[in-house]
């Protein structure tokens, strides 16, 4: 960092592609009807969605884009401790929530019995979550990184990236980002192959899984903007968005341990740098606008839910009609529900700690 002021002007937030958020609000929605889905169906053959879990490593790879985009130009000015403020406040706030919901989730389930749990034992569980320490250790939650709030694992290996672009990334050579892209997908490959699917990262016995799927992906995304591969098109946000979901909506197969690594080294960097190049119709601007907003607060918000309809699922065995009528109805309102943390909570919450960072810059 600069021996000049830093100016509260450096920490403003650049302008978004907005196709890219739009889409970012597509995927989080798959998401959550892949965990539904996977309740009820244990098969994944017969899983409508059974790529969903997808959906994370278009995450990743949107990630790496979009840090290159917003900080390339600007962590040498800012430093590497103002770059983790950014980034906590932008992440850790629905963190924390998300780790309460499944707190409360676990706690007051109405479909399980009581909690086997002693109090020291469950604030320590409630504690490695708003910290994003991994603590795999609740049977009943499949010994899931998180067990308060499983998809809180991705955050954990977003902070990870993170922290190797801050140390180690914003500085490397083209040629070195390459050979390291190149590295990552070779490893993406032999993981896959040794575990039939991109699908690990989340549990006791696939931690490392979601290394090498954050590697590769976020690699390529930071690749994909400071190469400048941006493609001009005309698909607009509904093109892609229905490009992105073929994925997600790809048969789960034998196969998966050549179609998936495909579709992440390949297909969804494609659709990143379509995305950022594509055209945004003007009608479709608000709807791109609140699917990004939304994305977040859904992801980090939903699994509470999920652990309660898991424990509804075996205990009252729905049929396929009422099964769909209660994921439809259930993901609407979930989609209140982000709606409401967004505005209630999260806005405000980063609205007040950005405001008291900045004070604190123009003091210095």
């Amino acid at each position: 960092m600069t021996d000049e002021k830093l100016s509260p002007e450096i920490l403003k937030t650049k302008q978004h592609f907005e196709i890219l958020d739009g889409l970012r609000g597509v995927a989080a929605l798959s998401v959550v009807a892949f965990h539904f889905m996977e309740v009820a169906y244990s098969d994944y053959s017969q899983n409508f969605i059974a790529h969903g879990f997808l959906a994370v490593d278009f995450f990743f790879c949107l990630s790496g884009f979009v840090i290159g985009y917003a900080y390339d130009d600007r962590i040498g000015k800012m430093g590497i401790m103002e770059f983790f403020k950014s980034r906590i406040i932008r992440l850790h706030p629905l963190v924390i929530l998300g780790s309460v919901l499944g707190l409360l989730a676990f706690l007051f389930d109405p479909f399980v019995g009581p909690v086997g749990y002693s109090l020291g034992k469950t604030v320590l569980i409630f504690v490695c979550s708003i910290f994003l320490i991994p603590f795999p250790v609740m049977p009943e939650r499949v010994f899931n990184q998180f067990g308060l709030n499983a998809p809180a694992w991705s955050l954990f290996w977003e902070y990870v990236a993170n922290i190797f672009y801050a140390f180690i990334l914003f500085r490397l050579k083209m040629g070195w980002l390459i050979l390291l892209t190149i590295v990552a997908a070779v490893v993406l490959c032999f993981v896959t192959y040794h575990a039939g699917n991109i699908m690990g990262g989340w549990g006791k016995g696939n931690f490392w899984d979601g290394c090498a799927r954050i590697g590769y992906s976020f690699l390529a995304g930071l690749l994909i903007y400071r190469r400048g591969w941006i493609i001009k098109n005309k698909l607009g946000f509904m093109g892609i968005a229905i490009l992105l979901m073929l994925a997600f909506l790809m048969p789960f197969t034998k196969w998966n341990w050549v179609t998936e690594p495909l579709v992440v080294i390949f297909y969804f960097p494609l659709l990143v740098a379509l995305g950022a190049g594509a055209i945004l119709a003007q009608g479709l601007k608000k709807l791109c606008v609140f699917s990004g907003n939304i994305s977040y607060p859904l992801y980090m918000t939903h699994y509470a839910v999920i652990w309660m309809f898991a424990n509804y699922y075996v205990a009252h065995k729905p049929g396929p009609g009422q099964l769909a009528v209660i994921i439809i109805i259930s993901m609407v309102l979930l989609v209140g529900l982000a709606y409401l943390v967004m505005v209630f909570y999260d806005i405000p919450v980063r609205k007040y700690l950005s405001a008291k960072r900045k004070q604190e810059l123009s003091k210095k």
